[in-house]
């Protein structure tokens, strides 16, 4: 079936059913209907989409490189929360998302394969070879949750002001032992770690670790730092564990996820511990977990629908720029942390307050 089947049935031409399907702003409506009527009878479903894409030059799709494969994006609050605005912001425009996993097969890479007008790059390592691949594609890029490159735009949240909301929080409560839990890459050991070699997995984890010791050095507190490769409960259980048996274990824990910080409270439950009363834990992207569990957690809030919508706003427009020839303007939306206060926070156990006092 083709379109000339249906301009036989019809008794119009191929550029007018044509336009039925694709510019209906070029017929009436009363044709519009007729030509419609007689595809659904003739069981034609429309111009074929590659061959409508080749006419167009556009694809009518966008893709976003992730971190992981699909199947663990999707076990994640907070992508699952940015995946969905995204997409509700383009619907208007008739534009498809695409999720491209960073990985592949030699004969099989997804950023290199599947036909989109640009991309988002989400919380991607910069030296990720699917990354590569869409920069020799020349599509226009928007890199969220990760340091742009190549002038390209960005949308980030403010991870360094967030850290240290988390972090002055603590040390407004009394604590001056602190302990960060947060994410390394493979490439390095799990575990202790300098505090200032924290956080090597990925932008966010750097940012973030920038931010706690922003607020926790000037004031001299005593800081414990942890790492581990996967941003689970189970992960974080092991590394709090690691914290709180430490001799001179912290009162407080800053976490680069709320995942990790519900690993922390499990781990300081299973060690005895209370929490607030003997450790406080502070969580980060405020996601339904840190409302649900309980003690419910203290968190650094984002605003992870409006970062779905900034990024499909942002890259909506570089597409429009590359089509017209305009430069990309380098671009950078920064979106505001903010501080939630719930019960897994309190004071510094007395002991603790006291030997700070006297010092």
């Amino acid at each position: 079936m083709t379109l000339q089947t249906v301009a036989d049935q019809v008794g119009v031409s191929r550029m007018t059913v044509s336009n039925a399907f694709s510019r209906p702003d070029q017929l009436s409506a009363e044709l519009r209907a007729r030509i419609l009527a007689a595809a659904e009878e003739l069981g034609y479903i429309g111009p074929d989409p590659a061959a409508r894409a080749l006419a167009r030059g556009t694809t009518g799709a966008v893709g976003v490189l992730l971190t992981d494969s699909v199947g663990a994006a999707f076990q994640d609050d907070v992508a699952t929360g940015f995946f969905g605005a995204l997409a509700e912001e383009l619907a208007p425009t008739g534009m498809a998302v695409a999720l491209l996993p960073s990985g592949g097969s030699a004969d099989k890479i997804p950023a290199r394969d599947v036909p989109i007008d640009g991309a988002l790059v989400y919380a991607c390592a910069g030296d990720a070879e699917a990354l590569g691949w869409l920069q020799k594609r020349r599509l226009p890029l928007v890199f969220v949750d990760q340091a742009p490159t190549g002038g390209a735009d960005a949308v980030l949240l403010d991870d360094v002001e967030g850290g240290r909301l988390g972090a002055q929080h603590l040390l407004d409560l009394g604590h001056r032992r602190v302990g960060l839990l947060t994410m390394g890459s493979q490439g390095r050991a799990s575990g202790l770690v300098e505090p200032r070699e924290a956080g090597s997995a990925n932008y966010v984890a750097a940012e973030r670790v920038r931010g706690w010791l922003g607020a926790l050095e000037p004031a001299g507190a005593q800081v414990l730092a942890v790492q581990m490769h996967e941003n689970t409960e189970d992960a974080a259980h092991e590394g709090a564990t690691v914290l709180l048996e430490a001799a001179d274990r912290p009162t407080g824990i800053v976490c680069f996820s709320d995942r990790m910080a519900y690993g922390a409270v499990r781990a300081a439950h299973d060690l005895g511990l209370r929490v607030p009363e003997d450790v406080s834990v502070v969580g980060y992207d405020d996601s339904p977990l840190a409302s649900r569990v309980r003690p419910s957690l203290t968190t650094v809030r984002q605003d992870v629908a409006e970062k779905g919508r900034a990024a499909a706003r942002v890259l909506t427009a570089a597409i429009e720029r590359a089509r017209t020839g305009v430069p990309s303007e380098g671009r950078v939306v920064r979106l505001p942390a903010e501080l939630v206060v719930r019960r897994s926070t309190g004071p510094a156990p007395d002991e603790v307050r006291t030997a700070a006092d006297d010092a």
